[in-house]
């Protein structure tokens, strides 16, 4: 499974053949180099190291910059592994551009979400809240008991309250291709991804089901 690293530009709508309004993002994909390949004889396993968004030898160090040499490249700023059934058919250097893609219906994207800071259970899980009145007095967005006194005696693992909320990797899956161009390496998928405009998200194409 090969994919690409990208960039979300933001979000736009687009009509379809039928006149549909559709909702799609815009994802700056690739182009991205090969920086690395490893094999199993060599590596343990079968995988593609691809890098995106060239920075200036000042903002790297001395080991990153021998490790893009070996490459024939300029440093850069993000790399990441994809792992691949055949590994021979990538050498280093080698550009993977967004036509990856052209054949394929539905994607699936990983990204880092907005953080929103310390936030109550009514905006981070939904809770209904307490009565506006009726005795009810500074509680209207609490979320109410949590435990007993008998028994636990304490409150469970995992039991929903305040706290920081986004700021955390999320996996979005089958997300349809709208369209590519690949004159200026952008994809188009269906609905929202992940993260503020900017957001560096990881692309891959969704695995086929098994049965």
């Amino acid at each position: 499974m090969i994919g690409l690293i990208g960039r979300k530009i933001g979000m736009t709508q687009i009509f379809d053949e039928k006149g549909t309004v559709v909702p799609v993002s815009v994802i700056e994909a690739g182009p991205c180099p090969v920086v690395q390949v490893k094999t199993e004889d060599v590596d343990g396993y079968n995988a593609v190291q691809i890098a995106f968004t060239e920075v200036r030898q000042s903002l790297s160090n001395l080991p990153q910059m021998g490790h893009f040499r070996k490459a024939g490249l300029p440093p850069y700023r993000y790399v990441q592994e994809f792992r691949v059934d055949d590994p021979s058919a990538f050498e280093p250097g080698q550009l993977i551009d967004v036509g990856i893609f052209a054949d394929v219906d539905t994607v699936d994207v990983t990204g880092k979400s907005k953080g929103k800071g310390f936030q109550g259970v009514v905006k981070r899980y939904g809770f209904g809240g307490g009565k506006a009145s009726h005795g009810v007095n500074k509680v209207h967005r609490g979320g109410g008991s949590i435990g007993m006194a008998a028994w636990p005696s304490r409150v469970h693992k995992g039991t929903k309250m305040p706290g920081r909320m986004g700021n955390a990797n999320e996996h979005v899956k089958n997300l349809r291709v709208v369209e590519i161009d690949t004159e200026n390496n952008l994809l188009l998928v269906r609905g929202a991804v992940p993260g503020a405009r900017n957001t560096i998200l990881r692309l891959t194409t969704t695995p086929a089901k098994q049965g």
